[in-house]
């Protein structure tokens, strides 16, 4: 049997639907339609011209639309377009049937008047929920966690925590994990659905819960919060308020999306941009976005071009001088970015956290001095044979075992300390260190030259 590729495995499965809008057949579309994978339903919905999608609501109830809209995988901006296809009430009754989590996240990219237009129409119980989640911070463990849980009470047997399990599962967003509160509310256990499956009916909740419960604050930040998820395998994390109240859950499907928003952010602030995740069609827009970040490095790249001018004599009397300076700043941007990548990663990661700064600090000097002594005597040997001039040959393998030392302290420690300013270490990006390390670099080159001129002339 051929196989077919999941590009045109999606593209008959919106043929088909499309075919079925189009001639509408209502049964023969729900019947297709509905059967397929929760993830299918959603490429094959973003793919539909708008008047099918409009016609597709007409065949779709609210909560099966509700369905389709979690399992979206679309730019944030993109929501406000297809909640303005629809009808108001369509469009709340939709949100009261999604996870509350996943609501906020629809509402929380559109305007503060539809919200409350759609949280009046909405069901009084779900409307409460998500009014809830709305107020935390954006990027906290609040914005990102769902009420839809399952709690029972340290002193129920086994038996009743199924009969609440078996009540409660329909509308719980997870039940892997049970939470056990005491009668103040305060989190004091979790246990796994395997352990209540395995143990006698009659076995007491305190008996085999497990105490010692790893949570997270509700201001904490979403990133924090990922890395403990990805430490410790857990496949939903509950969160806490400072007096140990139990707020809500945040899961595993929510981490993942967490980790793929914040690996974005990260690698559009490395690459100098506002948004890399985000594809434009448009050169203006993409131009847009990019000029910002190009004028800012173009002023400090005219910074770099005003300092050689400050070394115009020195120029003017070795011109052979002006050859190497590519060389020399190309090596401090290439091994600063190296050293930044790294910080950057382990501040994200966490390994920082693990050893002392002093350490790694002393540890990228030792790189930066080997990497340079190594490089410094190479070029000097190629310089002297290249040029036949043995100080010209020194004075640029000196530059380069300073400005490696200089570059690779720099790559690291700029994240460290933005890292201790609480400023996203990412914000010190490829293009900005390389530029600032080429200000370094120059610094040094001209700065030696001009202090042994006597040597060189």
């Amino acid at each position: 049997m051929e196989e077919v590729s999941e590009k045109d495995y999606q593209e008959i499965d919106g043929n088909q639907v499309l075919l079925y809008i189009q001639e509408e057949r209502m049964e023969d579309f729900r019947d297709y339609y509905l059967n397929l994978h929760a993830h299918d339903q959603a490429n094959v919905y973003v793919n539909l011209p708008e008047d099918a999608r409009k016609q597709l609501y007409l065949y779709l109830s609210p909560e099966e639309m509700a369905n389709v809209f979690e399992n979206l995988e679309i730019d944030s901006d993109q929501y406000e377009q297809y909640i303005s296809e629809m009808d108001s009430i369509f469009v709340a009754e939709m949100l009261s049937h999604m996870y509350a989590d996943n609501a906020v996240d629809v509402l929380n990219e559109l305007d503060k008047d539809q919200v409350a237009s759609y949280l009046t129409i909405m069901d009084d119980d779900a409307a409460k929920e998500i009014r809830e989640l709305l107020h935390y911070d954006e990027y906290t463990a609040g914005s990102i966690m769902t009420t839809e849980y399952v709690a029972i009470h340290a002193n129920q047997t086994v038996r009743s925590a199924m009969y609440i399990l078996k009540n409660e599962a329909p509308r719980a967003e997870t039940i892997y994990y049970v939470y056990v509160l005491d009668e103040d509310k305060h989190l004091v256990g979790v246990i796994s659905l395997r352990d209540l499956i395995v143990s006698d009916d009659d076995t007491m909740i305190a008996e085999i819960m497990y105490d010692r419960v790893m949570s997270a604050l509700v201001s904490e930040d979403q990133e924090e919060v990922a890395r403990k998820m990805k430490n410790y395998n857990f496949l939903a994390l509950p969160v806490v308020d400072d007096q140990n109240h139990l707020l809500g859950i945040i899961t595993v499907d929510d981490i993942m999306d967490v980790m793929d928003e914040e690996a974005s952010d990260d690698y559009s602030k490395f690459a100098a941009v506002t948004d890399v995740d985000t594809i434009d069609r448009n050169p203006i827009g993409a131009a847009k976005k990019r000029l910002p970040w190009l004028i800012i490095l173009l002023f400090l790249g005219m910074l770099t071009a005003s300092l050689i001018g400050r070394f115009e004599d020195t120029l003017n009397k070795v011109a052979l001088l002006a050859v190497f300076i590519p060389l020399i700043a190309g090596m401090a941007g290439n091994t600063g970015t190296q050293a930044l990548a790294v910080a950057v990663r382990g501040l994200a990661t966490g390994d920082y956290d693990k050893e002392s700064k002093v350490k790694l600090i002393l540890r990228e000097a030792g790189t930066g001095a080997i990497s340079g002594i190594t490089c410094g005597i190479l070029v000097a040997l190629i310089v002297y044979f290249w040029k036949g001039e043995l100080f010209l040959g020194v004075l640029v393998g000196l530059s380069i075992l300073i400005t490696l030392i200089v570059a690779t302290l720099a790559g690291a420690l700029v994240p460290l300390i933005m890292h201790k300013l609480k400023v996203d270490p990412a914000v010190a990006s490829g293009p900005f260190i390389t530029t600032i390390n080429d200000i370094i670099s120059i610094l040094i080159y001209f700065g030696l030259a001009t202090i042994f001129m006597n040597q060189l002339t």
